[in-house]
């Protein structure tokens, strides 16, 4: 009877054999073949190298191997034999070398601990295992210790330790609070590689008592837990409350709110480490942070790229992972810290060691007598590894001595072996990091043929598939192989089959012709053997009817059509999908044999429908759309896609090219604009369609190019302006010749991964450029400008080679050329690579420095050979850094500074230098290794510049007339200091600036108080520095002397200073209308305060209302106010903490009818106005005249008529009135006490250093006002005139003092004005309005608008006292005695018209 088996199992078979052939020396794993076949020992299972045991449990060794006959095991322990019979504890388990050790009956495993070794020995050799370190595991206590609780201040950085146990292996540590919940951890708070618990800033939710950490230990399952750690996180808020119950407002502001801060690396410490790991590890790199806000970290690579698919970030990306590391990996990778403050960056350098590893590992040798064969055992490391052989267990050199074998460093050849020669050798290839240990036989038989296929085997494959027979085989010396078809039928050959190594016979296209019975014939010289089995080929499952792409109106019917071409001896499923998922369990679908049918149609039946047709050898689909409609009201137009071309057929065969032709398909209303052509490679990418090329729509033919060795099928799609077509049934298969490759890899370059080696890469052939089986590649490389031969080497499956041993640094000429079996490619072109880099050998020579100013200097150097730099020249890093100030002489922590020039420069600018200070530098050259050793440090010193701002500058005890000024030297000087140089001007109310005064200061003060200043007066300083190069940046400050002793409060104890001027909000000022009301106010403080108002009816109780100000203005509108109501109001601070300005009350205007007009724009007005001004000029004319012709007025006339004199406003050169000061008594007394102490007007002026300006007292103006009322009621008293006389004298000599001294002052400061902008001015002019408004109002020039000079002062003040008590004379109506009424009367008629 035949088996029959699908072509899924052949394929299975199939890989099962190759894997035979890549160990073709190995013994077939067939049972009774085994049973019959002498074999030397195989380890085939043993315990790790490193083996940690469980103490509380037994310990068992593991060590299995097979042989024939079966090998017996030994064991040594600590490099001794180890009797396993002397101890009771220790048994072996039957038929195995596997020990087990018994520690649960009263046994130690300490007592087991050390190297133990296996040997499995037979007739034929021994194998041994590894050496197997046995270690009990370890899961110490934790250490007593007494843990203070952590008081830490909100914002500021936090570690909690853990420091675990040392176990083994070590413990896994994580946090957990007394709930057993693990602790929430993010980028503010994780937890490090070492076990601690890092806080980057705390806040006060991570206040509490439980913070524990637990060590697992695996091997023995148990967990320690650390003593809980407590932690209390301060906030300002509650830190300012308790200072606040505590200390009085005029000890404290409070606490500083939390401050942001720059990241600082909590761990790695310092700028820079090293990590070494080894090849194919994990490699961990950590970088946390602390900083508020928290920092956010970043990794790169410095030279190069983070490795793509093996790179992973954890713990927030503070932690780099970067899997299965190679030597490639080594560099310098930065983590960088950066929040919105700065930034921080560590670098951490990384060497990739590497324990030996494989590059060719000894594989057995089954050989004949008088065969030759060689053992090769090939590995590589860092440092390089050292390689030893064994034989059965023994050192080569002292093991018995057979004339077949040679040792050859990593290789042992044989020579004319004979069956004494079968061995089982070791390979040890060991560096400082490990060890490797192979065992490899060499099996010598003489054995005849032998297939292992059964017999008969039936093997059915669809038409046009590869079809592959199998002969597994064994025999030594090894077998030819044979196949013929049919009984007695001609052995096989040519390009229509391909022979494998492992006996297999592949018939790439299988037609039906080559159905029938093959015949594997197997021989050596000791004998042959054959093996028939049987080819059926089977016809490709077909659906010749696919469904259709369908439009359908709700609630109607479709089908679909399915309708399939099978082989006769097949049997066919056939399944329907819906989105390739199953149909709906509806009722609706009706599943029939060729056809799929859906009733009453909804919405949700829209989709695309798959028919799938399987049989035990094929399976195809086909699949159509479905779309639901609404019933249209006309009949439209459908437009679709085309249905798909038909009838392919393929004429005009040649080795490169074919005709294919074909019917198109339905246009659906839309025209064809274009065929697309696909090809499927059904050898190497079977199922896969690629692109072939386009064609117009109106061309249904097409010659198509080939290459050889492809096995063509080809498939159209029509294209229209709605889309692409369904693609049309495939054609029938073609299937090119073989030839030898066309083409060369792409892009081949040398480049070297280590200074002695040469790494040679390309980009593979793919499958269809191949031509032909047995696809290679032959790898060349020679030096280059050396009269050397090409080395050359042949590979295969490989995209790379190293060439090992090169000299460092030296151009080589690399070529690969593709081959198959049928021959090779053209001549590959020549690409020069280079062997690999080493750190340069020699320094930069002849460095020289030109400083060019204080902060700038240019460094030229001699460039280093290019023989010496030993690799690929990148440029030059200059390394430069501050040894010390020159003005300071102190030394601080030097921080180098590095400039990269790129290239072959000889020279740089190093830019951001201190002026007067010494810097070292030094030059180094660099290449793609890093960089070579320093050039000598070079000094240079960097002349003196302006210096800095001073660090600060306090203003301190304000009196009447003096300022205390303090302030810090600047905090980079930039030379030798030789003054201070301090501005200072007044500010009035209007923020206008006064004259400036400039002092110069010794640069060794520190303090200065200023006298002679003005009460009540604000002041703004500018301070700055100078050294012998200039003036560096000024420092400003204002602040005000105070305004009356009497004012004055005492300072509280211990306060030394005057607080400071801000943050305050003050001068809140408001303009109200009826319903709406314009705030202002100064604010000085910090910047970007966000401010708001807050407001409500004065003298009500409810709450303030709050409007906030959008941005940082200093002025808002308040809208919606009640016409008439007096309003309260202030203004605060967001985030300063009760921080507002003081309460203002004003009141809105009531309610109008109409708005008022202007007057001051009316005609009537404006006539009435000139008229008065022409007759006040007619009369002062008259005055005039009168005057020169001699006529005078008597002094006791003058004395009955006028009152009290007042200095009158003067008028400036600018046309504005100035400020004038009434001599009240206590005015009277100053003036005469400063004429006593300094003398003449004059000598006054030049004492006082700053210009004090006519200020106006408003009480001493209407005690003026007042005592003139008093004198024109009093005239018919004789007494009151006498007292009014003599007081009118005492005036007169006092405006005649304040002349001089105004007169002085006005010489000193011409530019220094004053503007009226007050009610209380404005009426003053009024009362002087007879006389002064008159002459201004007529274009005259009044005596106020004349420019003053001291001789004419006196009688203009004469002449204005006169005017001004003759004016106010005129009117009779005044007969009350009492002072009130008199004063009341007196201003009513002194106030005009």
């Amino acid at each position: 009877m035949m088996k029959k088996m699908s072509i899924s199992t052949s394929k299975t078979s199939l890989v099962l054999l190759l894997c035979q052939i890549i160990s073709a020396l190995d013994v077939p794993l067939d049972s009774k073949l085994l049973e019959e076949l002498s074999q030397p020992p195989t380890i085939t299972q043993q315990s790790p190298k490193d083996y940690i045991v469980d103490p509380r449990e037994n310990i068992v060794i593991q060590c299995e191997a097979k042989g024939k006959p079966p090998p017996s095991f030994s064991w040594t322990r600590n490099g001794t034999h180890f009797d396993i019979d002397k101890d009771a504890q220790v048994t072996m388990k039957p038929n195995s070398g596997t020990l087990v050790i018994n520690i649960m009956n009263g046994g130690k495993a300490e007592a087991y601990e050390g190297v133990y070794q296996c040997t499995a020995r037979n007739e034929r050799g021994a194998a041994i295992s590894n050496n197997i370190v046995v270690r009990p595991s370890r899961s110490p206590l934790w250490t007593k210790e007494k843990l203070e609780p952590n008081h830490v201040r909100e914002g500021d950085s936090l570690v909690l330790h853990c420091r675990p146990p040392v176990g083994l292996p070590p413990p896994i540590i994580f946090w957990m609070d007394n709930a057993f919940q693990r602790l929430p951890q993010s980028e503010r708070v994780s937890q490090g590689l070492n076990g601690d618990l890092y806080f980057s800033n705390v806040q006060p939710e991570d206040t509490r008592e439980d913070y524990i950490c637990y060590a697992r230990f695996n091997h023995t399952q148990t967990i320690q837990q650390k003593q809980p750690i407590s932690v209390k996180v301060f906030s300002m808020d509650s830190l300012n409350d308790t200072i606040a119950a505590n200390l009085s407002d005029t000890d404290i502001f409070g606490a500083k709110p939390v401050t942001e801060r720059q990241p600082v690396l909590l761990t790695p410490t310092g700028s820079t480490s090293t990590k070494v790991e080894l090849r194919g590890n994990v490699l961990l790199l950590e970088c946390i942070a602390a900083g508020l806000p928290t920092p956010v970290i970043r990794w790169i690579k410095e030279g190069g790229e983070l490795p793509a698919n093996r790179t992973f970030f954890e713990n927030f990306k503070k932690t780099l992972k970067i899997i299965d590391v190679s030597e490639a990996d080594s560099g310098n990778y930065k983590c960088i810290a950066r929040n919105a403050l700065g930034s921080v960056h560590h670098v951490i350098s990384v060497t990739v060691k590497a324990a030996p590893y494989w590059i060719t590992a000894p594989r057995n040798l089954v050989l004949s007598p008088g065969e030759d064969g060689t053992l090769i055992c090939r590995a590589n490391g860092n440092p390089k590894p050292s390689i030893s052989w064994l034989a059965n267990g023994v050192p080569i050199a002292i093991a018995p001595e057979d004339p077949s074998r040679k040792v050859d460093g990593d290789t042992i050849i044989f020579s004319h072996v004979q069956e004494r020669s079968s061995a089982v050798y070791q390979c040890n290839a060991s560096n400082e990091y490990g060890y490797l240990l192979a065992n490899a036989f060499v099996n010598v038989l003489a054995e005849p043929p032998r297939i292992l296929t059964p017999a008969n085997k039936l093997y059915q494959v669809i038409a046009d598939s590869p079809a592959l027979l199998d002969c597994a085989y064994f025999g030594s010396p090894r077998p030819e192989i044979e196949w013929f078809k049919g009984v007695k039928g001609s052995i096989l050959r040519g390009n229509e089959y391909v022979f494998h190594d492992n006996g297999t016979l592949e018939i790439p296209v299988a037609q039906k012709n080559n159905a029938g019975t093959y015949t594997c014939v197997a021989r050596n010289e000791l004998g042959k053997i054959q093996n028939e089995v049987q080819l059926e080929i089977k016809d490709p499952t077909m659906i010749i009817k696919q469904p259709e792409y369908k439009v359908i109106q709700r609630y109607g019917q479709v089908s679909f059509e399915c309708i399939i071409k099978h082989d006769s001896t097949l049997l066919p499923t056939v399944t329907w999908l819906k989105d390739n998922d199953e149909l709906p369990d509806d009722e609706r679908f009706l599943v029939g044999k060729d056809n799929l049918t859906i009733m009453n149609v909804t919405d949700k039946d829209d989709g695309t429908y798959t028919c799938i047709v399987n049989t035990t050898l094929d399976s195809v689909s086909a699949s159509a759309v479905l779309t639901v409609v609404a019933a249209p009201p006309t009949p439209a137009i459908i437009y679709a896609r085309p249905n798909p071309p038909f009838d392919l057929e393929l004429t005009g065969q040649l080795e490169r090219s074919i005709d294919l032709s074909w019917l198109p398909g339905d246009e659906n209303n839309s025209p064809i604009t274009s065929f697309v052509i696909e090809f499927e490679d059904a050898l190497h990418e079977p199922g896969v369609w690629r692109y072939q090329t386009e064609v117009p729509g109106s061309q249904t033919t097409a010659q198509l190019k080939l290459s050889p060795y492809v096995n063509y099928a080809f498939r159209v799609i029509a294209v229209n302006r709605i889309g692409r077509s369904q693609p049309s049934e495939p054609s029938e298969q073609y299937l090119t010749k073989s030839a030898s490759p066309d083409e060369n890899p792409a892009n081949v370059q040398g480049i070297g991964s280590e200074p002695d080696n040469l790494v040679i890469t390309w980009e593979p052939l793919k499958g269809f450029q191949s031509n032909g089986p047995g696809l290679q590649y032959k790898v060349s490389w020679r030096q280059k400008d050396v009269d050397d031969e090409w080395t050359s080497v042949i590979v295969a499956n490989v995209s790379k080679y190293i060439v090992s041993g090169t000299p460092t640094f030296v151009p080589y000429e690399v070529k690969v050329q593709a081959l198959n079996d049928l021959g090779y490619a053209p001549e590959p072109s020549e690409v020069i690579g280079h062997s690999g880099e080493d750190l340069p050998m020699v320094a930069p020579g002849n460095v020289q420095v030109h400083v060019i100013n204080s902060t700038l200097a240019k460094v030229h150097w001699d460039p280093v050979p290019l023989k010496s730099v030993r690799g690929h020249l990148q440029g030059y890093k200059v390394y430069y850094w501050k040894v010390q100030s020159l003005s300071r002489r102190s030394r601080r922590h030097v921080e180098k500074k590095i400039l990269t020039f790129r290239g072959n420069k000889t020279f740089g600018m190093l830019p951001g230098l201190e002026p007067y200070s010494s810097y070292k530098l030094n030059v180094r050259v660099v290449n793609g290794k890093g960089e070579g050793p320093a050039s000598p440090d070079k000094v240079f010193k960097t002349p003196e510049g302006v210096p800095s701002s001073p660090s600060f500058l306090k203003i301190t005890n304000p009196t009447l007339d003096s300022l205390t000024l303090e302030w810090g030297s600047p905090t980079h000087p930039n030379g030798v200091l030789t003054s201070y140089t301090l501005k200072f001007q007044p500010i009035n109310n209007t923020h206008e600036l006064g004259p400036l005064v400039e002092i110069r200061i010794p640069a060794n003060e520190s303090s200065l108080i200023l006298k002679n200043l003005n009460y009540s007066t604000r002041y703004k300083f500018y301070f700055n520095a100078q050294t012998s190069v200039g003036s560096g940046s000024q420092i400003t400050e204002e602040a005000v002397t105070i305004m009356d002793e009497a004012g004055i409060l005492r300072p509280a104890v211990g306060a030394g200073k005057v607080q400071p001027l801000y943050p305050r909000i003050r001068n809140v000022t408001t303009a109200a209308a009826e319903t709406y009301a314009n705030i202002s106010w100064e604010y000085e403080g910090p910047d970007h305060a966000n401010f708001y108002v807050e407001y409500g009816v004065a003298g009500s109780k409810e709450d303030w209302k709050k409007e906030i100000v959008n941005g940082s203005r200093s002025f808002f509108v308040l809208k919606g106010l009640t016409p008439g109501t007096a309003y309260k109001v202030r203004v605060g601070a967001e985030g300063l903490s009760g921080f507002r300005s003081s309460e203002d009350v004003f009141e809105t205007g009531p309610a109008m009818a109409s708005r008022q007009v202007d007057i001051a724009t009316q005609g009537w007005f404006i006539g009435l106005m000139c008229a008065v001004a022409l007759l006040i000029l007619i009369l002062l004319i008259v005055c005039f005249i009168r005057r020169n012709k001699g006529g005078k007025y008597p002094v006791k006339e003058k004395e009955d008529a006028h009152a009290d004199p007042e200095i009158q406003p003067m008028k400036e050169d600018d046309g504005t009135f100035g400020e004038y000061r009434s001599m009240s008594a206590w005015t009277g007394k100053k003036l005469d006490k400063e004429k006593k102490t300094k003398g003449s007007c004059a000598n006054s002026a030049e004492a006082n250093p700053v210009f004090t300006k006519a200020k106006s007292v408003r009480s001493d103006r209407s005690n003026f006002f007042r005592r003139s009322g008093d004198q024109y009621s009093s005239t018919r008293s004789e007494t009151s005139y006498t007292r009014r006389r003599a007081r009118q004298s005492s005036e007169l000599t006092r405006v005649s003092s304040v002349s001089a001294s105004l007169c002085q002052e006005e010489k000193r400061s011409d530019k220094w004005k004053y503007r009226h902008g007050s009610r209380h001015h404005a009426s003053e002019q009024h009362i002087m309005g007879s006389e002064e408004g008159s002459d201004s109002q007529a274009g005259q020039p009044s005596p106020f608008q004349t420019p003053l000079s001291c001789n004419s002062i006196g009688g203009l003040l004469a002449r204005q006292h006169s005017s001004l008590q003759h004016w106010c004379s005129q009117t009779p109506d005044c007969s009350s005695d009492s002072d009130d009424t008199q004063s009341s009367c007196h201003r009513k008629r002194c106030r005009g018209p």
